[in-house]
C-alpha cells in the first residue's frame, strides 16, 4: 500500500513539473488546479453539499483531504455542522462557534471522476497560458517580431511566435507576397487584445511603422537617434516616402539611409518585397517638405491653406504626369507624409483658376460697392476678396493704396457697411420665411446667413440646435477630391460629411458656446416644475 501512495505521489507531482515545464507556466498554478479537481471528484463522492477541501504538498505529493464543520449546540445541517460531543472527538477544545477540520480518507478516482478532473486542470492550465501570453506580448506594441508561418485561414496568415500565435490579417499583408507553411516571416506587432478565446496578437508588414523600424535595425544612426524618421507613407508592395531629418549638422540623413551603394535601403527593399523607397530631406517649411515629397516631380509654386489643411501645388504642363504618378500614387502618397490634402494643377490651370477668381471678385465689388470696373479690380489686385474686409480694415490702410485718399477710403467703407445690412436683411427676411425662430438669432456667433442654412438644414428651433453635438454643428466639410480624368474618389466623398455650419469657419470653443446657449432654456425650465411639483403636493 505504501508503494502504491508513493508511486501516486510521484505521479501526481511528475504529471505537475511536466506541465508547467510544457506550458511555461507556475507550477502552483498547475498543483492549485489539481487540488479543485480534487476537490470537485471528493464532492462527487461524499456529496455536493459538503464544503471539502485538498492540499498538495507540492515538495513531497502528500495528498490530504478534509472537510470543514461548524460546532454547534444542534445540528441542522449534517453536512456542514456538528455538535460540541463528536467536535471534541476530532479536535480536543473545540468550543461552538469554530470551524474545524473532519479529515476523510483519499478518494479512488473513478473513470468519470477521473475525466472531470482533467477538463478541471486543462482549463484552469489553459486559462493560466492566456494570461502568461498576454502578459508577455501586451507591452510589444511597435516591436518587430519573426515567427514561422502555421497556417493560412481564409487569407489570413497565422504565425507561430513561439509562446504564442499571431495573425496578419489580409489587410496587413504585402499584396502579392506568397504565403508559404513553414517559412520565416517578419512582422511588427500592432496591438495586443485580451479576449475570451485568449490573448489576440495582431501583425502587420503593410504599416508604416514596420518600414520605419526595419530602417532603425538597418541604420545605426536612426537607432541612435542622431537620424530621425519624421512621416512615412506607403503604398505596400509598390512604393513608399520616408521624411528623415539629421540631429548632426554633420551627417546627411538621406545618405546615411541609403547606404554605401545602396546596400542599407537595399536591405528593407528586399524584406518589403521590392517596395520602391523614396527618401526625403524632411523641413518645417510645409511648402519645402511638399517641393521634396512630390520628387522627382519639379513644382513651379505651392500655396497652403492653413484653414482648410489643403496644399495648391502649381507644376509646369510637362511634370503633371510626374507628379500625380500612376494612377495618383504620387501625389497620393505625399499627402499622407504631409498630413494636407494635395491638389496639384499646371500653370495654364493655375492661371485660369487665378483669372476666375479675380474676375468673379471684381464684378462682386463693382456691384455691391456700385463702383467701376477699374476700382474693383484694385482692391482685388491689393488682396481684398470679401466685403467685410473693406468694411473692418484700419482706415488709414485702405487710404495708403496708390491712387485713394482718405475721403474715397471712408465712401468704400461706407458702402461696404451698406452691402453688408442689405445681405443681412436679405438673409433675415429668408430666414424667417423658412420659420426659424427669432430665439436662435439671439444666440452668440450665429449670423443671419447661418441661420438660414440652419433652417434649410431643417434647425429652426431651440430643441433642434441644442440636441446637435458640436461635431455635427461645426465640423468642416472637406470637399470631393476629383481625379484628373474627373471621376470622384468615393472614399472621399463617403467621409465627406461636415457640420451643418462647416462652411463658415466658426471655432470649436464657438461651436460649444452655441449649443450650451440653445439649451440654456432646458435648465431654466428644471426649477419651475420643482415648484409646479412642490405646489401640487401641497394641495
Amino acid at each position: 500500500m505504501a508503494s502504491a501512495i508513493s508511486a501516486n505521489r510521484a505521479e501526481l507531482l511528475a504529471i505537475a513539473n511536466s506541465v508547467a515545464s510544457e506550458k511555461m507556466i507556475d507550477k502552483s498554478i498547475v498543483i492549485e488546479a489539481m487540488e479543485e479537481a480534487i476537490q470537485k471528484s471528493a464532492r462527487n463522492r461524499y456529496g455536493a453539499e459538503n464544503d471539502i477541501r485538498a492540499k498538495l504538498d507540492p515538495r513531497t505529493g502528500d495528498l490530504r483531504l478534509w472537510r470543514v464543520v461548524e460546532v454547534v449546540e444542534e445540528v441542522e445541517d449534517y453536512f456542514k455542522q456538528i455538535d460540541l460531543k463528536q467536535a471534541e472527538k476530532l479536535q480536543s477544545g473545540a468550543k461552538l462557534g469554530d470551524f474545524i477540520v473532519d479529515p476523510l480518507p483519499p478518494v479512488d478516482l473513478g473513470r468519470i471522476d477521473a475525466q472531470s478532473a482533467k477538463q478541471v486542470i486543462f482549463q484552469k492550465v489553459r486559462d493560466a497560458e492566456r494570461d502568461r501570453q498576454y502578459e508577455e506580448f501586451k507591452d510589444r506594441a511597435g516591436e518587430i517580431i519573426t515567427g514561422v508561418i502555421k497556417s493560412v485561414e481564409f487569407g489570413h496568415v497565422i504565425v507561430n511566435l513561439g509562446r504564442a500565435e499571431g495573425v496578419i490579417r489580409r489587410d496587413q499583408q504585402i499584396p502579392r507576397e506568397a504565403a508559404r507553411v513553414g517559412e520565416r516571416v517578419r512582422a511588427i506587432v500592432l496591438k495586443v487584445e485580451r479576449q475570451n478565446r485568449g490573448p489576440q496578437i495582431f501583425l502587420s508588414r503593410a504599416h508604416p511603422e514596420f518600414m520605419k523600424k526595419l530602417f532603425a535595425q538597418e541604420v545605426p544612426e536612426i537607432y541612435d537617434g542622431i537620424i530621425e524618421i519624421k512621416a512615412a507613407a506607403r503604398d505596400p508592395g509598390s512604393r513608399a516616402k520616408i521624411g528623415v531629418i539629421s540631429h548632426d549638422h554633420s551627417i546627411d540623413p538621406v545618405g546615411a539611409c541609403v547606404g554605401m551603394k545602396g546596400s542599407r535601403v537595399q536591405a528593407v527593399v528586399q524584406e518589403l518585397q521590392g517596395e520602391k523607397i523614396d527618401i526625403i530631406p524632411w523641413s518645417e517649411d510645409t511648402a519645402t517638405f511638399v517641393v521634396n515629397a512630390l520628387q522627382p516631380a519639379t513644382v513651379s509654386r505651392v500655396v497652403i491653406d492653413e484653414e482648410e489643411s489643403r496644399i495648391e501645388v502649381v507644376v509646369p504642363d510637362d511634370q503633371l504626369s510626374l507628379a500625380i504618378g500612376r494612377r495618383g500614387q504620387n501625389v497620393r502618397l505625399a499627402s499622407q507624409l504631409t498630413g494636407s490634402q494635395i491638389d496639384i494643377m499646371t500653370e495654364q490651370e493655375s492661371s485660369e483658376k487665378r483669372q476666375k477668381e479675380f474676375t468673379e471678385r471684381s464684378k462682386m465689388f463693382e456691384e455691391e460697392l456700385d463702383v467701376d470696373e477699374t476700382l474693383s479690380q484694385l482692391l482685388v489686385a491689393e488682396g481684398f476678396s470679401e466685403l467685410e474686409e473693406v468694411a473692418y480694415i484700419e482706415l488709414s490702410e485702405l487710404a495708403a493704396i496708390e491712387g485713394f485718399d482718405e475721403e474715397l477710403a471712408e465712401e468704400l467703407q461706407s458702402r461696404a457697411h451698406e452691402a453688408l445690412e442689405r445681405r443681412e436683411e436679405a438673409s433675415r427676411e429668408a430666414r424667417r420665411a423658412l420659420d426659424v425662430e427669432d430665439a436662435i438669432a439671439e444666440l452668440p456667433h450665429l449670423t443671419e446667413a447661418m441661420l438660414v442654412t440652419l433652417g434649410k438644414a431643417g434647425i429652426k428651433t431651440l430643441d433642434d440646435l441644442a440636441d446637435l453635438a458640436t461635431d455635427e454643428l461645426i465640423a468642416k466639410k472637406r470637399t470631393e477630391q476629383r481625379r484628373r480624368d474627373g471621376s470622384v474618389n468615393r472614399r472621399a466623398r463617403d467621409e465627406d460629411k461636415g457640420g451643418v455650419l462647416g462652411e463658415y469657419g466658426l471655432t470649436e470653443e464657438q461651436g460649444n458656446e452655441i449649443i450650451m446657449a440653445a439649451r440654456a432654456h432646458w435648465f431654466d425650465d428644471e426649477p419651475a416644475t420643482e415648484e409646479a411639483a412642490d405646489a401640487e403636493s401641497s394641495q
